[in-house]
């Protein structure tokens, strides 16, 4: 969610109770790298299949259009695998807070006071046993629709993953779908104080909410006339907003659509509920799952367990968990113990922001794998916009070398900005050298996110937001997307030459990654033996990857104007691992066809390289 950030380290003294732990590294995941580079494909499900192209700032549903499960078909989902993925992470499926009516089918209708967009947040989930109503073709059959996807994405060899946001709810949650029994969030709460261990929310006892006092520049729906329009919301008392805010009037900038969970932590920051012993760090999920049997554990941990086992039920092979540091570690505990008990092979995504909190989240909170937002992502970043030189990339991957394999590399998102928006590159092929990078020097996961392949630019106001992102907020057409789209055809028909050659340039690579044994196996720095000889600076990055069947050496050229010319050293300490003589080994590169070779002489290597601009060469030696 956008602003999310701002306030994460505000709230995660209070929300974080483990102590931090650097044991062992975390048990493995049954998808880790030893069985196979994991690539997830990040899509935003409603606008993938979405072919209309008014983008009519605030537009409807009928204006500007909506995609459906039903267009990732077969040649979709075979297209989306070209890139090397193994999971596909449907954003935006559980059934959230919008605007259109679809009272027809037993659904309540949502107050536009207190929705961001026309389609609305995914971030603000309504309905947790449902999906989508807009993303069905009839909604009256929509999770039908659902499990027919997983189906579909199922027999092209692709786990599928679906947003969980345990953090917060839709100001107005409420369940059509549940199965018997299950109780909507809040409808046992005890509204007249602030703070009981088992009430789902919090309050502001003997005060209503107030909705936000709108900025002079926005309206609700632009200023369009609708029934529900008034300036009011009907919540009496008021609920804790998302994003931790105690006001009953919040902020326009709070997550004010949004009402904060309970998981057992008073508002002094105290906690209520059993703590993991500080050794628990070193066990196993079939541990944690043994230790939280007969626990008595607070209202909402429960019914998140029951959430996540029906989804389960579903098909889905996986969660990824919005703004899990907002959550205690204990809870991650006790539901990613019972995920694993149900599936062992179930993926825990986990978005992330505090560092110094990783490791709990691995070991305590036994998460798969975690954003690797804050260091990596963000110098790569800063490097592709020429504000940084690639010398701190080495000491952030030794860092954290206890725990890489769990630490997910990605350039886009649907929280960042598009690579070639003007705020952050310009251009989509500045992002090539740091795609190589990301995907390569590691055994973590990478991602991408849809239209990043085919440099979508994420421009053009759609109504809540400003451009640079993709709007998560509105109905909308994404047109390098849509391009390659071609109508349905999934083709790249219609794309520009200079995307046809990125997409191009982006599937050698992905599958190059997920292909590569070696990148499965060690990794050696060049970057600190090469900085200061002739020819090569900060500008350029280099390491080498390497196992008992496949050595590879990576370079790649961050500047976007400057060719580079340099002979590249690789030390006696590697040349003695990799246990060559002295003499000349011809090198394939998998990138392109840069003909050189590694001269050896003396335990030392040499590797002469003219690099063009924004040109990457990932070299092989022989085996």
């Amino acid at each position: 969610m956008l602003l999310r950030r701002t306030l994460t380290c505000l709230l995660a003294a209070l929300l974080l109770t483990a102590p931090a732990h650097a044991a062992a590294p975390p048990p493995t995941a049954d998808d880790s790298p030893q069985n196979g580079k994991v690539v997830i494909y990040q899509v935003f499900t409603r606008l993938f299949g979405n072919r209309q192209t008014a983008n009519i700032p605030w537009g409807t549903r009928e204006q500007n259009g909506v995609g459906k499960f039903e267009d990732f078909n077969n040649k979709a989902l075979e297209e989306i695998k070209q890139l090397g993925v193994t999971h596909i992470w449907y954003t935006g499926v559980p059934h959230h807070a919008l605007v259109a009516d679809y009272s027809a089918y037993g659904i309540s209708g949502d107050d536009p006071d207190v929705i961001k967009g026309r389609a609305g947040s995914p971030y603000a989930v309504k309905d947790y046993y449902n999906v989508n109503p807009d993303l069905a073709r009839d909604p009256a059959k929509r999770l039908d629709e659902f499990k027919a996807l997983v189906a579909r994405s199922h027999k092209h060899g692709l786990k599928v993953m679906i947003d969980i946001v345990p953090n917060h709810v839709a100001r107005a949650y409420r369940s059509s779908g549940a199965p018997a029994g299950v109780r909507d969030f809040g409808a046992d709460d005890d509204t007249s104080v602030e703070y009981v261990r088992n009430n789902d929310f919090y309050y502001v006892p003997g005060q209503a909410f107030r909705v936000p006092a709108w900025p002079s520049d926005y309206r609700v729906l632009n200023g369009e006339a609708h029934p529900q329009i008034d300036g009011k919301f009907a919540e009496n008392p008021a609920k804790w907003t998302g994003n931790g805010s105690r006001a009953a009037q919040p902020k326009f900038d709070d997550w004010y659509e949004t009402v904060k969970i309970n998981y057992g932590v008073k508002p002094d920051g105290s906690t209520d509920f059993p703590r993991l012993p500080a050794d628990y760090a070193g066990k196993d999920w079939r541990a944690h799952y043994a230790f939280w049997q007969g626990k008595d554990v607070p209202s909402s941990w429960k019914k998140f367990h029951d959430i996540t086992q029906f989804w389960l039920a579903q098909g889905v092979d996986g969660f990824r968990y919005d703004m899990a540091e907002m959550v205690p570690v204990e809870f991650w505990s006790y539901l990613n113990s019972a995920v694993k008990h149900t599936n062992p092979k179930a993926t825990l995504l986990a978005e992330v922001y505090n560092p110094k909190q990783y490791r709990d989240y691995l070991h305590m909170g036994k998460m798969d794998y975690l954003y690797d937002k804050v260091d990596f992502y963000d110098h790569l970043k800063l490097v592709m916009q020429g504000k940084a030189s690639t010398d701190r990339l080495v000491d952030i991957q030794t860092q954290y070398a206890d725990i890489e394999p769990h630490l997910l590399h990605f350039l886009e998102n649907h929280d960042e900005q598009r690579i070639a928006s003007a705020p952050f590159a310009g251009d989509a092929r500045k992002g090539l050298p740091a795609m190589v990078v990301s995907a390569t020097i590691g055994t973590a996961p990478t991602m991408l996110y849809f239209g990043q392949d085919v440099g979508e630019k994420g421009d053009g106001d759609a109504g809540f937001g400003k451009a640079s992102r993709t709007s998560i907020f509105d109905y909308w057409g994404v047109p390098a997307h849509q391009r390659w789209m071609n109508g349905g055809k999934f083709d790249g028909g219609a794309l520009f030459a200079d995307e046809k050659a990125l997409r191009a340039d982006y599937v050698r690579l992905m599958q190059l990654t997920r292909n590569a044994s070696a990148l499965m196996g060690d990794y050696h720095d060049l970057h600190k033996a090469n900085i200061g000889n002739t020819g090569y600076d900060g500008e350029l990055f280099s390491y080498a990857r390497y196992n008992a069947k496949q050595k590879l050496v990576i370079v790649s050229n961050f500047s976007a104007s400057k060719s580079k010319r340099f002979t590249l050293r690789l030390p006696p300490t590697l040349i003695a691992e990799w246990r060559l003589r002295d003499g000349d080994y011809r090198l394939k590169d998998h990138l392109g066809d840069v003909n050189t070779r590694l001269q050896i002489a003396n335990m030392m290597g040499f590797i002469p390289l003219e690099l063009a601009p924004l040109q990457s060469v990932i070299l092989e030696l022989p085996n």
